[in-house]
């Protein structure tokens, strides 16, 4: 199949695409930067230019059986002023804006639209078991994907199949979440987050990749899935966790009036409990390969875990 993508040169794009051609797929990647993606996915990647705008990504889309949108600037890379806010919109809602109105007008037109989105959607929700018919929570974040994935609605509406992908807290090598805070573990001063009370969604790299490999190619997935692992833990447990995995201590927390001094209103992608369950993956059959945090953990550091079980909460 031809998969065109959008956020290829991303953490998880990266990955995806590495997948994709491994399993035999012509990746066509809609990019900002030819020469830093050329040097990101390697030469079997076709590049197309984001700044050729709907005419160029409308040819790219007439070719693509499936289309994956992982497009999205940093949500923590900056605090969260009018301007930082207008472009984590535009990043998100304006380019599945287009993408939809490209593929609703496209002839032919792609079966299927991997939609990225985040369980940022849910809000502040304490101990609440989140699954996909849960209702939007309220802020900034739940506002923002809410309104990124109404944006797709249009694809959808042209017949193609779309399925909402709501991710959590990404883990693997080479960047994501581990990549700032196995450095701060390694130097001995790792720590539950604003008292690590709150619940913490996450996924292994692989997990995610497979999900949207499986739900290119598999047309009973359609609508909103959990990308998230099924045992979720406490920000307690993923310190502990982790500072296990690293041999190193893992009791310097870091309160939550320290994360809002230094990130602003943007601390609260850190500080919200998210109890997140992949119900609908887990209905389509999906076999997840890291369903416990230390195995995930083993595997991307490199160390045996020490038991299958969560740690304790």
């Amino acid at each position: 199949m031809t998969i065109l993508v959008l956020g290829a040169t991303g953490f998880i794009g990266r990955a995806l695409v590495a997948r994709l051609v491994r399993d035999g797929h012509h990746v066509i990647a809609w990019v900002r930067d030819l020469e830093r993606a050329r040097a990101a996915l390697g030469a079997d990647v076709e590049l197309v230019a984001a700044d050729g705008g709907e005419p160029v990504l409308g040819a790219a889309v007439a070719r693509a059986g499936g289309v994956v949108n992982l497009a999205g600037e940093p949500i923590l890379e900056q605090r969260w002023s009018d301007q930082r806010r207008a472009v984590l919109r535009a990043s998100r809602v304006g380019v599945t804006e287009m993408l939809a109105r490209v593929i609703a007008a496209a002839s032919p037109r792609p079966d299927v639209l991997v939609q990225g989105s985040a369980i940022g959607i849910y809000g502040d929700r304490g101990d609440e078991e989140l699954v996909e018919d849960a209702a939007a929570g309220a802020g900034f974040l739940a506002e923002l994907c809410r309104d990124w994935e109404a944006a797709a609605q249009p694809a959808a509406t042209a017949g193609a199949r779309v399925v909402l992908l709501r991710t959590g807290i990404v883990l693997g090598r080479g960047g994501g979440a581990l990549a700032k805070m196995v450095p701060v573990f390694r130097a001995g001063v790792g720590g539950a987050v604003g008292g690590g009370r709150q619940w913490q969604s996450w996924i292994h790299l692989d997990d995610h990749v497979g999900l949207v490999v499986v739900a290119l190619g598999d047309p009973r997935w359609r609508g909103a899935v959990n990308a998230t692992a099924p045992e979720p833990v406490t920000g307690r447990a993923l310190a502990k966790a982790l500072g296990h995995a690293l041999h190193r201590p893992s009791f310097m927390p870091v309160p939550g009036f320290a994360l809002k001094l230094l990130y602003g209103k943007a601390a609260q992608v850190m500080l919200e409990s998210q109890r997140v369950l992949p119900r609908a993956a887990l209905g389509f059959g999906y076999r997840f390969g890291f369903t416990t945090l230390p195995a995930a953990l083993a595997d991307i550091l490199g160390r045996p875990p020490a038991a299958e079980a969560s740690p304790p909460a």
